[in-house]
């Protein structure tokens, strides 16, 4: 059924492409978002005062539809951090030491293993249980600090990031903001991430191979900052408690992901299984290395996690309560002041954009790239994951698409 357009879809409209635009001019976002979810609340209500309460309304919702990513987030660096701390990082990657004899090996061993850490721990925090460690041995093996960086990225921020299997936490914004289920994302993005995947690493390995034969890249400033973990880090544990839990560590998350093909697992029962763990070995290693201190000290921890999650999460948090008035998040916010027969702001625009435009498959293809190439422009996608949901579910694009892509990639 079509409803007629109101106001308030052709406000949210309106700010859609400013905020489209902003992102294109490397601006943040975040007060053109609030601006719009105060323009929409006061339009509908045409109460000053309630209009204004719905702006930190719409930040509570937000928080509340994020709050097990960032959660999962945040205890997965607390854990990080005390895992720096003891040095128990280093024993866990030092067997992929020995494998890295040469430029190649180190570039892609690096990459590789960045990605399954990425996978567990989120690229931020894997950057830095890997970067001390590694970085050293792949200057020695003749590759560059370029090349690490790039190895690092590409696989850590851009193929984990993009799947996130295991955590979950960017796939539930793009589902949240498309109104489907997590599960249903992540499947659809294997054939996407893995061409994507490919390509990059591919492309960059052979373009870094060129620049160092042409001698374009060098390896200076390097060897003078190697220094030795033992001097850095707080030794709180024995040489024998490390290997033990560098070995007790993988293991327990190996088991996470069994468990959540055993019993099926997915969405946030699969992030409950994962930060359940994280908090057990988080609580065990903080009494094993820290003994009598180790209550306090793992306060300390989770509080140093919990300033990373709501550092990266609070651009966050503004431009989703803004895209959550697109669905169901507008009764919730403000009020039932759209029409009986709407579905939804972000429904009515769509179906009115069909009896428009024929939506296809292609279009809705392009437009997404489009947009995903936009919201990229700042060096990070994060902030434009919600928006490319809101476009996806405008478009009605993961109903059949994806559909069709999941059929594809199953022949």
């Amino acid at each position: 059924m079509n409803v007629d357009l109101s106001a308030l879809h052709w406000i949210y409209l309106g700010f859609i492409l400013l905020i489209i635009g902003f992102m294109v001019k490397r601006r943040d976002t975040s007060l053109i978002c609030i601006m719009g979810i105060f323009l929409l609340a006061i339009v509908a209500t045409g109460d000053f005062t309630s209009s204004i309460s719905s702006v930190f309304n719409s930040f509570v919702y937000a928080i509340s539809e994020l709050l097990s990513t960032i959660l999962i987030i945040s205890i997965i660096v607390a854990m990080s951090r005390i895992l720096m701390k003891t040095g128990i990082n280093e024993v866990m990657v030092s067997p992929f030491t020995k494998i890295i004899k040469n430029a190649t090996l180190a570039y892609w061993t690096i990459g590789i293993l960045m990605m399954v850490i990425s996978w567990f721990f989120w690229p931020s925090p894997a950057v830095a249980l890997l970067g001390a460690v590694l970085l050293p041995v792949a200057i020695r093996a003749g590759l560059p600090a370029l090349g690490v960086a790039m190895a690092m990225n590409l696989f850590g921020h851009g193929i984990a990031l993009s799947s996130d299997i295991i955590l979950q936490g960017a796939p539930k914004l793009t589902a949240d903001a498309a109104g489907i289920p997590v599960s249903d994302v992540i499947t659809a993005s294997i054939p996407l991430v893995l061409v994507m995947g490919a390509v990059t690493t591919i492309v960059a390995f052979i373009l870094l191979r060129r620049d160092m034969k042409q001698g374009r890249l060098e390896m200076e400033g390097t060897f003078d900052r190697e220094k030795k973990i033992d001097a850095v880090n707080e030794r709180l544990l024995t040489k024998g408690q490390r290997k033990f839990f560098a070995v007790l560590i993988p293991i327990a998350f190996l088991l996470d992901v069994v468990g959540m093909f055993v019993f099926d697992l997915t969405g946030g029962d699969a992030t409950a299984l994962v930060g359940g763990t994280t908090v057990f070995i988080l609580l065990l290693l903080a009494l094993f290395a820290h003994k009598n201190e180790g209550l306090e000290k793992t306060t300390s921890y989770l509080i140093e996690g919990f300033q990373f999650g709501f550092k990266v999460f609070g651009p966050v948090i503004p431009i989703a309560a803004f895209f959550y008035l697109g669905d169901s998040g507008f009764g919730a916010i403000i009020g039932d002041f759209l029409p009986a027969e709407s579905l939804g702001i972000v429904n009515d625009l769509g179906n009115a954009l069909a009896g428009i435009v024929p939506i296809t498959g292609e279009i809705a293809a392009v437009t997404l790239t489009t947009v995903g190439a936009i919201t990229g422009l700042d060096g990070s996608g994060f902030s434009g994951i919600t928006l490319a949901g809101s476009i996806a579910q405008e478009f009605d694009f993961f109903n059949y698409w994806f559909l069709d892509i999941i059929k594809a990639s199953q022949h």
